[in-house]
């Protein structure tokens, strides 16, 4: 069965960039009819919290997401060293003892020449010499010289030659573990055979290849997704705050419009509303995917929020609408909202009081529309009936009949279709209304 996983690190909220990697993750195991686990990378210490997690995991399931396991690496301790002693023993880690300043300087020296700044293991003497003196070891992983190469899902074939890479490091010296090798032993344990993230991730992928292989493991198919930038292709990283979800979230976006641009976002596909994360699933494929640089753009996500709303039923939002927003009212004002909070305004105009705009130079016209407005009880029919006996006496068509009807009944010059908004406000407050008094 195919595997697929998502490991945010729960040391802040989720945010857009990793919220499409879970999408994307959810949709490709649900596609292919595989598991989709949750893992949180959460060994660092200082800055994982249980809040952050607890987060995490309330936005995936804002967002529709489900998963069929959890995993906590820091649950997982005992299954690195027992890997790491694997490595150890067939001489695929050694130490290392040279400081940040050291290294620091290496690679400086090594760029000066116009090389790669690659690792070069010490000789035997200067090591000696730092455990002489007491250092404490930190651990790199050994690569093998040769050509690697796997077939990425979206960017195609790569490769990497491993002399041009440097040996990662993968433990420090106080025995707490870098992201690279725990992410493969991870992988590995969970059985876990597609692999979805960042394109930031490419090189550390031809890293963790050889990983995978030094523990007699199979290597899992790897798709790397070009990274979001804003409109202008800046980084997101200075507005993370505005684009979490839980922001998103309570600036009244919809989850399946944040699923619907999200999943689109990058692809051939047209960036449209889709009806359910269903139709998301069915049409999920890596071959959409293309190399350019995807742009989150707030106000198509707006657009698509709107494309949401405007096809959603009652009984969907009844729950989350304004109190005292009936059926009726939802069904003629949808097409006019973004949010949802949009509806409030027009619940206040349809049963509050309000001062219609009325011209001097409307002032008969609308006497005459008042006069011939008809008796409730009133349906859809009622505005097209009335709006035909007022053309009929005034004469007046088009812009010229509806717009002052509109301004008096509404105090805009926009809004929802007024056969079915007319019968929400009423014959008492239209009168009012088109007589210039508030109402």
């Amino acid at each position: 069965m195919t595997a697929f996983r998502f490991a945010p690190s729960p040391t802040g909220y989720l945010h857009v960039g990793n919220a499409r990697l879970a999408l994307v993750n959810w949709l490709a195991a649900k596609h292919m009819g595989g598991r989709f686990v949750l893992r949180l990378d959460d060994t660092d210490l200082e800055r994982s919290t249980d809040a952050f997690a607890a987060a995490i995991q309330e936005d995936m399931k804002w967002l529709g997401l489900d998963w069929d396991g959890t995993e906590k690496q820091s649950d997982r301790l005992a299954a690195y060293d027992k890997a790491f002693e694997v490595l150890l023993a067939a001489g695929r880690v050694y130490e290392c003892y040279e400081t940040s300043e050291e290294l620091d300087y290496l690679r400086k020296r090594l760029r000066a020449r116009g090389l790669p700044p690659i690792y070069t293991p010490p000789s035997a003497e200067k090591l000696q010499a730092y455990k002489a003196e007491g250092r404490r070891a930190h651990w790199r992983f050994k690569l093998v010289p040769g050509t690697i190469a796997f077939t990425d899902l979206v960017r195609g074939p790569v490769s990497f030659e491993a002399d041009k890479l440097s040996d990662p490091v993968v433990r420090r010296e106080d025995g707490t573990w870098l992201y690279m090798l725990p992410s493969a032993i991870d992988d590995a344990d969970m059985e876990i055979t597609h692999v979805v993230r960042g394109e930031d991730h490419v090189a550390n992928t031809a890293l963790q290849v050889q990983m995978f292989e030094a523990l007699g493991k199979p290597v899992p198919s790897f798709a790397h997704l070009p990274l979001m930038t804003d409109i202008e292709g800046g980084g997101l990283s200075k507005r993370l705050g505005s684009l979490a979800l839980k922001d998103l979230r309570a600036d009244g976006i919809e989850p399946l419009a944040l699923a619907s641009y999200l999943a689109h976002l990058g692809t051939s596909d047209d960036i449209k509303a889709e009806a359910s994360l269903q139709a998301l699933v069915d049409a999920f494929d890596f071959a959409h995917f293309s190399r350019a640089t995807p742009k989150f753009d707030m106000a198509y996500l707006m657009r698509i929020n709107a494309q949401v709303l405007h096809a959603t039923a009652f009984a969907e939002v009844k729950d989350r609408l304004p109190h005292h927003t009936t059926e009726p009212l939802w069904l003629a004002v949808r097409a006019n909202v973004e949010r949802l909070s949009d509806v409030q305004a027009w619940l206040d105009i349809a049963t509050g009081d309000i001062q219609p705009q009325v011209d001097a130079a409307d002032a008969g016209f609308l006497t005459d529309a008042a006069e011939l407005l008809p008796n409730e009880p009133w349906t859809d029919d009622t505005w097209g009936q009335w709006t035909q006996a007022v053309k009929e006496r005034t004469g007046q068509k088009g812009k010229g009949l509806f717009m002052p009807l509109r301004r008096a009944l509404t105090g805009l010059d926009h809004g929802p279709e007024l056969k079915a908004y007319l019968p929400l406000i009423g014959r008492e407050r239209a009168l009012k209304r088109l007589h210039g008094e508030r109402g």
